[in-house]
């Protein structure tokens, strides 16, 4: 249930008994496992895995709860889906279908910090110093560490119908000691008290809306302490699992037609609700066994590359770049990361010892073919775009689309409408906005796509300028206005790039 790596005792795993019923099956988030731990693990240290490195100096920025005296010392804080925002608590709003005797499984899951101190023996005493190197050669160095934690929580659905259910979901403190020889490392963690609340309301016959809320229960011993002495009694990259049995979850990104005013009905703050495991097959909208409620944005379904051979704390990296960057530290700069923390000791490892067929895996994957479509006939008529004359006769500031009778070009009003499946994730969060056409792009497979600025964003007229766009294809746009000639752009700036 948890992960046993962690360095300086093992991971810390509970469940209220007096809440589980008898009988229930086996691990339902299994499937989930690699995604959940990458999201646990994002950031924990990065390259180049160094203590000196600034990057890993200001760490911890993912689902982040933290003593509420401490977050809302200057007031109160502001509900976003971000986890990338500091809170005392995170609420998981979604939809499932369920029988009327489905139980609901919860799993909260976090990391404790853990500070490890290097001490050695002086005089008679210990003494806290920034290094140490053991009988066998091994540097330690100070530094913050951090164990998972999770706790397992179930009910029936009758009874989280008759009323919300809480149950505590704190970490206990402990002080684990090894000795160096010539001194020793503490690593000590702080009590981290929390609990779970979970409530259900009935919508419709087989249909419910789950509220679960983790808050940080701990008060701060002082409002305006450091950030980073706060964080010893915080809970870090805190994120959910749902499941169960006889429970069928909603997307909140995609889900049925029937049910797409329901869903956006549910607010979750300072998490992500996603559908998790493998994708079903569904003609109208997505819906699954298994939730994931992270601090990150990701899409449903989410998976872990079947080439990646292990994680590198940086999902938002290429394996392959890292693997080669790691590859090129000098002996120096590996000695420190392993001294720095366990993880990027393995990581090394890996690294180092990396079979040439595993790491020419991760030069690329094609995920999906499909079959090309037939180019209309003055595309055919044109050469290829790799030959000269390729793209003569295009002009994204000038050439139009024709969307519901009205032509598209720069200056055109429209409204967005990104689709419902395949679309970015970002995208999503535009819908019925409207925004100014920048540029109409031919691409090679002769689709067509229309760079926008978004009206209501700030920085528009800054993005415009540097060429940083909105992405969207004919389909996704509704024509505003009376479908007047589009007007050239306004202001001068870059050429817009291509999507």
């Amino acid at each position: 249930m948890a992960d046993t790596g962690g360095e300086g005792g093992t991971a810390c795993a509970a469940a209220p008994g007096q809440d589980i019923p008898e009988g229930l099956s086996g691990d339902p988030f299994t499937q989930v496992g690699a995604v959940a731990d990458a999201v646990l693990y994002e950031g924990y240290l990065l390259y180049p895995y160094r203590r000196s490195s600034a990057k890993n100096r200001v760490r911890w920025q993912f689902g982040v709860l933290l003593p509420r005296t401490w977050v809302e010392a200057d007031g109160p804080v502001t509900e976003g889906i971000s986890g990338s925002a500091d809170s005392w608590y995170q609420r998981t709003e979604c939809l499932v279908r369920a029988a009327p005797d489905a139980v609901l499984r919860v799993r909260v899951r976090y990391l404790q910090l853990q500070r490890k101190q290097v001490e050695a023996w002086d005089e008679g005493r210990y003494r806290p110093v920034e290094s140490l190197r053991g009988a066998d050669g091994t540097a330690q160095l100070s530094f913050d560490e951090a164990v998972p934690y999770e706790v397992d929580l179930a009910w029936p659905l009758a009874q989280l119908l008759r009323g919300p259910r809480t149950a505590e979901v704190s970490a206990p403190p402990a002080v684990d000691t090894e000795e160096l020889g010539a001194g020793r490392v503490v690593r000590r963690r702080e009590h981290v008290r929390a609990h779970t609340a979970v409530a259900a309301e009935k919508l419709a016959d087989g249909l419910y809306r789950l509220c679960v809320r983790t808050e940080n229960a701990g008060e701060a011993p002082d409002a305006r302490a450091p950030r980073a002495e706060a964080l010893r009694q915080a809970l870090l990259a805190a994120h959910t699992l749902l499941g169960g049995e006889g429970l069928e979850f909603v997307s909140q990104t995609d889900p049925p037609a029937a049910l797409r005013d329901r869903a956006r009905g549910c607010r979750s703050a300072f998490t992500f609700p996603v559908l998790g495991g493998p994708a079903g097959e569904s003609a109208d909208g997505a819906t699954g066994p298994v939730l994931l409620s992270a601090p990150i944005i990701l899409p449903d379904h989410p998976q872990v590359a079947p080439e990646s051979p292990g994680d590198l704390h940086d999902a938002a990296e290429i394996d392959e770049i890292l693997t080669l960057r790691t590859m090129l530290l000098t002996d120096e700069e590996k000695a420190e990361a392993r001294a720095t923390d366990p993880r990027a000791a393995r990581i090394l490892d890996r690294v180092d010892t990396m079979p040439p067929e595993v790491f020419a895996n991760l030069h690329g994957a094609i995920r999906s073919l499909a079959p090309a479509k037939e180019a209309a006939e003055a595309a055919e008529a044109r050469p290829a775009w790799w030959q000269e004359g390729g793209d003569a006769g295009l002009s994204p500031t000038t050439d139009t689309v024709t969307v519901a009778g009205v032509p598209l070009g720069t200056g055109s009003r429209v409204r967005l409408n990104p689709r419902l499946r395949g679309a970015d994730a970002q995208d999503m969060f535009l819908v019925g906005r409207t925004a100014e056409v920048a540029a109409v792009f031919h691409d090679v497979d002769g689709s067509v796509h229309l760079a926008v600025t978004v009206d209501d964003d700030p920085a528009a007229e800054l993005h415009g300028w540097y060429g940083r766009f909105h992405y969207f294809r004919p389909d996704e746009l509704e024509p505003l206005g009376d479908g007047a000639e589009p007007r050239p752009r306004s202001s001068a700036g870059p050429e817009p790039g291509r999507p």
